[in-house]
């Protein structure tokens, strides 16, 4: 073809995608606001907040505060919260786990990061502005800007960790705004009767089959630290509710989904107290908590609300108090004098159950092999019941959901299930509802994120699926995802190393073609406990990846507005097998636990390395071997062979020559494309 052919062809071509582009779709979605109408558009999703608004105003103008932000965590700074405690949502309509608003007498905004932008498009009314950030500078400008000279901006001090409150005062500081703490919560004034009520299902104790260790031993373990430490800490002093639950193996159901209750510990080298309803504790945690009382491992039950005026007075001893920042509110801080706090991020309690012993392991294990049943009985239905129109979104969530209360030891799900097709599945943390429910098509992905509570571990895993035909660019994107999730789940690395420091191999696949995902890589899994368990994972606030720690591997990428995938596996930290070692240390790679295959009509296996494709293929093996025998004397005949198709080896020696075929087969057809239409 002469070079004029060629750029006249080349010129076709770009007028051809530029029309392709100039022909989607702009007008306004009928699933988010329209602010910019008259009347404004709200979709049913909405939440009416304006008669809320009015009631914390007026709660605002009695107290003489100008500006009220509101968070949205609880008194132990939790991720998920119970509905009592979901203030934020409440007044504002959003129900993303994460958030802050503000409203001063006559604005109000949200602040929140890009997971939830459209789902608080979809949830918040036009009282309310949507900020898209979360940064505390960013907040903190708007109410300079909000709130006159003169004005207080008030806070529930025992809603607000340390660092944020000091990062709301350095805001303001200077600018003539005073920051003021309120002890009376706003929101719970004007809630009034409507706040559910407070919690009073049991707190029991856990087996020993299903512990680690016993509490007397965690306890020892947690005084050795002290007498260990420099400073010599006489007490630490516990607030995540993981915490008090992990230390004495204790479980609640105060919180949905999270097995924990409300409690704090104040535990010293001489005595134990643990502020906690007791009227709640069961017979046999009773027993279990004063078995050797009088004595060093007799525990002390306090009321809960007693324990700020109880540390006000034991930190007028000569004492030191040691405390995790990330999990204490600033209500509690302040009545510690400075000189007597040892502050580390989190606590000794925190990072001791970050390292699972050989028999959580174990425990770990087992329950991930019988959560495997439940998502093949999950997705050998869909495979059925999608073709034929049967399934929605949350008839979905509510099958896979059943199939995991029907596994043994089964405590139900870890979290609200997203179940997201189309459109939904762009939205990292959508879940849906009987209001709201797309029905699941042959003609579009559908993301499952869904996870179980087990009494012998916690699992939590996602996959994406496709059931027609997808674009080349699904395909593409999907195996991008897949590319990163098996670079970092087969990397070797030196022990200690820092999570965020080989998170980007999880991203590279999609960074080379100029995509990416706005969420983060991981994070730690729990015993029976959260789903995200601090302090393990892969951001800049994690602690350093050591043997015997769980986490997540989960990239993802979202297409707004049209589709979204995310590949998540649990992962445990093992020794590497290595030719070579530096040091006294055995690098670390993982292994991953979760045991369910990818979806082949999703994988371009032109892209995948050999390598990758070895790994593939050894993981598959690994599903066979341990989900197979389950399968099998369950006799789950259909599910078994279900899951020998879907993790058949892949051929290795194809993959090179494919993607070389492939770009020449993509070539030639483009040229013929061309030249035909030049010939027309």
């Amino acid at each position: 073809m002469h070079t004029s052919q060629w750029i006249v062809a080349w010129v076709l071509l770009l007028q051809g995608c530029t029309a392709g582009r100039l022909q989607r779709d702009t007008s306004p979605r009928p699933d988010i606001r329209d602010c910019s109408t008259s009347p404004p558009y709200l979709p049913p999703t909405a939440t009416e907040t304006t008669a809320r608004l009015a009631a914390l105003r007026g709660a605002m103008q009695a107290h003489g505060v100008d500006a009220y932000i509101v968070p949205a965590t609880d008194a132990h700074m939790s991720e998920y919260i119970a509905e009592r405690d979901s203030r934020l949502g409440w007044v504002t309509g959003f129900t993303g786990s994460a958030g802050t608003a503000v409203v001063t007498l006559d604005k109000a905004a949200l602040w929140t990061d890009s997971r939830y932008w459209t789902q608080a498009e979809r949830q918040m009314d036009c009282n309310w502005e949507l900020q898209r950030t979360t940064r505390i500078e960013s907040i903190g400008l708007w109410i300079l800007e909000a709130v006159p000279v003169g004005g207080n901006v008030s806070v529930d001090p025992f809603l607000f960790s340390i660092d944020t409150w000091s990062s709301y005062s350095e805001a303001l500081h200077g600018s003539g705004r005073t920051l003021l703490a309120i002890e009376t919560n706003l929101v719970d004034e004007v809630w009034g009767d409507q706040r559910p009520p407070a919690a009073s299902s049991s707190i029991y104790s856990l087996s020993t089959e299903f512990t680690g260790s016993s509490w007397q031993e965690k306890v020892a373990g947690i005084r050795q630290q002290m007498e260990q430490h420099v400073q010599s800490p006489t007490a630490v002093l516990l607030s995540g509710l993981e915490e008090t639950a992990w230390l004495f193996n204790l479980r609640g159901d105060d919180i949905p989904y999270n097995p924990v209750f409300y409690s704090y510990t104040l535990l010293t080298s001489s005595d134990i107290r643990l502020f906690v309803d007791e009227t709640r504790l069961t017979a046999e945690a009773r027993q279990s908590l004063q078995a050797d009382c009088p004595g060093s491992l007799c525990v002390e039950l306090l009321e809960y609300d007693q324990v700020r005026a109880h540390v006000h007075d034991y930190a007028q001893g000569n004492v030191t108090i040691w405390i995790g920042t990330e999990y204490t509110t600033y209500g509690l801080y302040s009545v510690i004098p400075q000189e007597k706090l040892l502050e580390d991020s989190y606590s000794p309690v925190m990072t001791a159950k970050a390292v699972k012993n050989a028999k959580e392991q174990e425990l770990l294990r087992a329950a991930h092999v019988r959560d495997a049943v439940a998502v093949i009985q999950y997705l050998l239905w869909l495979e059925k019941m999608v073709p034929q129109g049967l399934v929605d979104e949350f008839s979905g969530a509510r099958q896979v959901d059943a199939l995991r209360w029907a596994q043994e030891h089964s405590r139900g799900p870890s979290f609200e299930s997203i179940s997201a097709s189309g459109l939904n599945a762009a939205l990292a943390h959508y879940s849906p509802s009987n209001v709201s429910s797309r029905k699941l098509s042959v003609d579009e992905m559908y993301l499952s994120d869904t996870g179980g509570q087990y009494l012998d571990g916690t699992t939590d895993i996602t996959r994406t699926m496709h059931w027609g035909v997808p674009t080349p660019f699904q395909k593409e994107a999907y195996t991008r995802v897949l590319m990163g999730n098996i670079d970092l789940s087969r990397l070797i690395f030196p022990t200690n190393t820092a999570g965020r420091t080989v998170e980007t191999f999880a991203r590279q696949a999609l960074w080379k073609v100029g995509l990416n995902y706005g969420h983060g890589t991981g994070h730690g899994i729990g015993n029976f406990l959260s789903v995200h368990e601090w302090p393990v994972g892969f951001q800049s606030s994690n602690i350093a990846l050591t043997k015997g720690m769980f986490t997540s591997i989960e990239p993802g990428y979202y297409q707004d507005g049209e589709f979204g995938i995310r590949i998540e596996d649990i992962a445990l930290v093992v020794e590497a097998q290595t030719e070579h070692q530096t040091g006294d240390e055995p690098f670390l790679t993982f292994e991953i636990v979760s045991l369910v295959p990818y979806d082949r009509n999703l994988i371009d296996v032109s892209l995948l390395s050999q390598e990758q494709i070895q790994y593939l293929n050894t993981y598959y093996e690994t599903i066979r071997e341990r989900v197979g025998p389950e399968l099998q004397s369950r006799q789950l005949e259909e599910e078994y062979r279900w899951l020998q198709r879907n993790t058949e080896p892949f051929l290795q020696s194809s993959a090179g020559t494919a993607a070389a075929a492939l770009g020449t087969l993509a070539i030639t057809s483009l040229v013929s494309a061309l030249l035909t239409k030049l010939q027309a």
